[in-house]
């Protein structure tokens, strides 16, 4: 009998984001708090690919000619403005009605996006490669997290870089990511993240670094109450992200 196949899919995590699809592109629906999010992530990218390509950050469009792939993508949050910046931008997700709403939505806006309803590793076995992938709150939500770094690791082109954001696995972070947002304060529906499936920053580095990648970055992610947004901070206790390369060379 045949091996099975390793697969980084989680059916029910996949489920659960796909019932809350129609939600993705309601600043003040389901997913608030990553419209919330999204500035902090998009100024990191945009001035770290900036830095690492030697492009002008406040350019119109900077990213043009640069491949990106947004793994996990869900409603297409973070492609419609990579787009916008000039990069050709793959948006992969597992759940067939997240990719729909994402076409729909990008069609509807104007901009042009390869959408697909695949996988880390599909993506990989078919030889795709980028020269940026962002793996945006993902990890914590597959069912083989060193599988899954690893083919995206792949795909990864020399000279090419990763971005990570995750949740650490701390008692804050389950204090403040999980009971303050999902059971207090009720930004995430309930459940949408499982403790013991949270990432630590060197359980990650150790993943990339397995998979060939370099890190090269790494920035806490804090919620300013006063200023009511996000904002980067040298606290990585909760949200974080990380940056890695591959050689050049």
């Amino acid at each position: 009998m045949a091996e099975a196949r390793r697969t980084t899919i989680d059916t029910a995590e996949v489920d659960r984001f796909s019932a809350l699809a129609a939600e993705w592109w309601n600043p003040n629906g389901k997913f608030r708090p990553l419209h919330k999010f999204n500035p902090v992530r998009l100024a990191y990218i945009r001035d770290q690919v900036a830095q690492r390509f030697g492009r002008d950050a406040h350019a119109a469009r900077p990213f043009e000619g640069l491949r990106i792939l947004d793994i996990g993508c869900g409603g297409g949050l973070l492609c419609e403005p990579l787009a916008r910046l000039g990069a050709t931008v793959v948006g992969a997700d597992a759940s067939e009605t997240n990719i729909e709403v994402a076409k729909l939505h990008a069609e509807q806006a104007g901009v042009s996006i390869d959408y697909r309803a695949t996988t880390a590793e599909d993506l990989a076995d078919s030889g795709e490669t980028f020269d940026i992938i962002l793996n945006m709150e993902v990890v914590e939500h597959v069912s083989d997290v060193g599988l899954f770094v690893g083919k995206c690791a792949e795909m990864v082109r020399p000279g090419g870089i990763m971005f990570v954001a995750t949740i650490n696995r701390t008692l804050k972070a389950l204090g403040l990511a999980i009971i303050g947002a999902e059971y207090v304060l009720r930004w995430l529906p309930r459940g949408t993240h499982e403790y013991g499936r949270l990432v630590r920053p060197d359980e990650l580095e150790k993943a990339l670094s397995e998979a060939g990648l370099v890190v090269t970055d790494r920035t806490g992610v804090v919620y300013n109450m006063l200023a009511d947004r996000w904002q980067r901070s040298k606290d990585m206790d909760v949200n974080y992200m990380v940056i890695a390369e591959r050689p050049a060379g």
